[in-house]
């Protein structure tokens, strides 16, 4: 094809997506990396004419990546997604919004989920041949466990709205089905060690019953209580095991099937701050939570919640400095900040929270003094109420997925 250098870049993203409706998607990438290429390097990148490439890119991208997922070839659209989401440093550079960039977050979910429940019941395969785009690149994709995790990837890594329905359509896919599996008290009663892990601890009363429900979207994955420590135990919910799972463990019946590839606990530990037990329980669970946390092998993420509003506790400095000696290489340790809506004067809208500066003093001198590489630790905002946060947890939460 003979593509003119004087298109503009609002003609060319519409002539790649007319060019997929015909499926001739080879000329669609020609003209995606002729006429909707990337700016020179040294070019002004926040200039309108670059902007408006750049927008007009990424949406191209997009509307490439659900059509390999409608058409159920997932490496393919796992590659236009890894695609778009390394354009995520020269947006941010080109200071682009994510309402300038208006992507099609829920469209393209659609379309990853549809293919990979079809990858799941096995009328896909991932490694049907791939004849149009680039071949040589997309042969060489990775395909995670997930490929909605692909999608995610850019969500995080682009200028994005926080859209409640994409990000619904998003933890729909990414948790299936949810399965209360067992309380343990020891390490004896954990269950075998065979997925990833997420665990979540903090102090009681510091909201992470109702975090865990936010993110997973659900209403009562993890039991809310107006009484602090009711959570008296290591509680292991099984995310995408096999169907009927609850009835196995309920009734003892056996239910055939495999547990998904993208299968993972959540560990909802005890909050030892209000818990109105006695103190050789408490040293007990301060015990095992040690033992656990070093010695887990599939743990790979610790999310460590503290209150926005107030900041670390002593407690709070009791679990850093046990992380800080204990928490192995391969396990990701990340501070949540809760309950930032309760920062927000006025009425609060979605996606909001803040925290306040003093608390902020407070969280760099307790990581500082209780955290050697406290650098290195991520610190995410939070709110159950407005939903807050919750790109940023999925972020983590995937490496125990992906495990």
């Amino acid at each position: 094809a003979n593509f003119r250098s004087s298109m503009l870049p609002m003609e060319s993203a519409a002539i790649v997506r007319n060019l997929l409706r015909v499926h001739n998607v080879t000329t669609a990438w020609h003209i995606l990396e002729d006429e909707l290429s990337l700016p020179l390097e040294g070019s002004k990148l926040d200039s309108s004419r670059s902007q408006d490439r750049l927008v007009h890119r990424a949406n191209a991208l997009s509307s490439i990546a659900s059509r390999h997922f409608f058409e159920g070839e997932a490496r393919a659209g796992v590659h236009a997604c890894n695609t778009l989401a390394a354009m995520g440093p020269i947006l941010g550079e080109a200071k682009v919004t994510g309402e300038r960039l208006g992507l099609p977050w829920p469209r393209i979910l659609q379309g990853a989920a549809r293919c990979q429940t079809l990858l799941r019941n096995e009328t896909l395969s991932v490694d049907v041949e791939t004849t149009e785009g680039p071949v040589d690149e997309i042969k060489k994709t990775h395909v995670p466990c997930n490929i909605v995790y692909s999608v995610l990837n850019a969500m995080i890594n682009l200028p994005s709205e926080s859209d409640s329905r994409a990000y619904e359509r998003l933890s729909n896919a990414l948790v299936r089905r949810v399965v209360f599996v067992t309380g343990a008290v020891g390490m004896d009663g954990c269950p075998p060690a065979d997925r990833g892990e997420a665990a979540f601890v903090g102090r009681s009363n510091v909201g992470k019953s109702s975090l865990v429900n936010m993110v997973t979207n659900r209403k009562s994955l993890a039991y809310t209580s107006k009484r602090p420590g009711k959570t008296q135990q290591f509680n292991f919910f099984a995310v995408n095991d096999k169907p009927e799972l609850e009835r196995q463990i309920r009734y003892g019946d056996d239910i055939p099937g495999e547990k998904d590839a993208d299968s993972f606990y959540i560990v909802d530990l005890p909050g030892f701050g209000y818990a109105k037990v006695p103190d050789k329980q408490r040293l007990e669970w301060a015990a095992f939570m040690g033992e656990y946390i070093s010695t887990r092998p599939n743990l790979r993420v610790l999310f460590h919640l503290v209150d926005s509003r107030h900041g670390p506790t002593e407690e709070d400095e009791l679990i850093m400095r046990q992380v800080s000696q204990s928490l192995p290489d391969y396990a990701r340790y990340v501070i949540v900040l809760t309950k930032g809506d309760k920062n927000v004067k006025g009425p609060n809208n979605k996606f909001t929270g803040k925290v306040t500066d003093q608390v902020l003093d407070r969280l760099r001198d307790s990581m500082s003094e209780h955290l050697p590489v406290h650098h290195d630790v991520p610190v995410v905002l939070t709110s159950a109420e407005s939903k807050l946060g919750r790109d940023e947890m999925w972020r983590y939460l995937c490496r125990a997925a992906t495990f």
